[in-house]
C-alpha cells in the first residue's frame, strides 16, 4: 500500500457517506487511479448513478452498499455484504457525518444520539471490523474524516465538535499503535466546506460559511487523498485552517470557546430564536 497515485489498480476502497460532498469526490479520486469502489451511503439510487459513472468513466468496478450507519445494527449489516461479496478492503474512509446547530438545551436529544451513532460508534465500529485482515495482510490504509471543530469546543454545536474531538484523538492513538504494522492512519480535518452539510446542520446563516476562507469539497478532498497515499497522520487543508489549528493549541482555552460560539452564530444572534431540531 505505499503506492502513489495511478497505482491503484486491483485494490479495493470503502468509502462511507460516499453519495456526495467530500465522499463523492474522494471516490472520483480512488477510480481515476485505479480502485475498485464499495460505496455506502443511505441512497440507494444515488449510489447506482454514481458507481454507474465511475464504472463507465475509470473502468473500475463499483459496489453499492445503500445504509443508514445511524442505525446502530448498520456497520454490522455493512460488513456482512462485503463478506458476502467476497471482496477484501485495502482502504477504509470514514467520512459520513452529520452535524445539528442550537442551544443543547433545545436540540433534538434523539437527532444528537444518532449524530453520535453515526459521528462516533460507525466510524469506531467499522474500523474494528475491518482492520484484522489489514493487519493479517499487513498493508493497508485507514481515513478518517474529522474537521478543524476537532480542536475545540463548539458552542451552538456542542456535541457535533465533541464527536470530531474523538476521531481526531481515536484516529492519532491508533495511527501510533500500527505503527510499523504496513497500515497508515490519517485524519483528514477540513475546515468549512461548501458541500450540503451546512445546510442538514442548519449552520448556513453561520459565520463560519460566509467568509473566503470556505474551501470546496473537491480541494477538500484531494488534500485528504494525497496525504492519505504519503502515510500523513492529520492533513488539514488550506493555509486559514493550519494558522487557526495552531492558534487553538496556543490560546486560553476559555477565550478559543468564546471565539468559537460567535462564528458559529447566525448574525443577529438568531439562535436564541432558532432551535434546530
Amino acid at each position: 500500500m505505499t503506492r502513489s497515485p495511478g497505482t491503484g489498480r486491483g485494490l479495493t476502497a470503502l468509502i462511507t457517506g460516499a453519495s456526495g460532498g467530500i465522499g463523492r469526490d474522494l471516490a472520483e479520486l480512488f477510480a481515476r487511479d485505479g480502485c475498485d469502489l464499495l460505496l455506502v451511503a443511505r441512497s440507494a439510487d444515488a449510489l447506482d448513478a454514481l458507481g454507474a459513472e465511475l464504472s463507465r468513466t475509470h473502468g473500475v468496478r463499483s459496489t453499492a452498499i445503500p445504509a443508514d450507519l445511524s442505525d446502530p445494527d448498520a456497520p454490522a449489516a455493512v460488513f456482512r455484504a462485503v463478506r458476502d461479496h467476497g471482496i477484501e478492503v485495502d482502504v477504509l474512509v470514514n467520512n459520513a457525518g452529520r452535524g445539528l446547530y442550537g442551544r443543547f438545551a433545545e436540540t433534538d436529544l434523539d437527532t444528537e444520539l444518532r449524530m453520535i451513532q453515526l459521528n462516533v460508534v460507525a466510524l469506531t465500529q467499522l474500523t474494528k471490523l475491518f482492520l484484522p485482515a489489514m493487519l493479517a495482510r499487513r498493508s493497508g490504509r485507514i481515513l478518517n474524516v474529522a474537521s478543524t471543530a476537532a480542536f475545540q469546543p463548539g458552542p451552538m454545536m456542542a456535541v457535533y465538535y465533541a464527536t470530531k474531538a474523538y476521531v481526531l484523538s481515536f484516529s492519532e492513538a491508533l495511527a501510533e499503535e500500527l505503527a510499523g504494522t504496513g497500515i497508515t492512519v490519517t485524519t483528514l480535518a477540513p475546515g468549512s466546506t461548501r458541500t450540503g452539510f451546512q445546510a442538514r446542520a442548519r449552520m448556513d446563516e453561520s459565520r463560519l460559511f460566509r467568509g473566503p476562507t470556505v474551501l470546496d469539497s473537491a480541494t477538500v478532498a484531494r488534500a485528504g487523498y494525497e496525504g492519505m497515499l504519503r502515510g500523513e497522520r492529520l492533513v488539514i487543508p488550506g493555509i486559514f485552517n493550519k494558522a487557526l489549528v495552531q492558534a487553538l493549541r496556543v490560546s486560553p482555552r476559555r477565550l478559543v470557546t468564546k471565539v468559537a460560539k460567535r462564528l458559529n452564530d447566525r448574525p443577529g444572534g438568531r439562535e436564541a430564536k432558532r432551535g434546530a431540531g
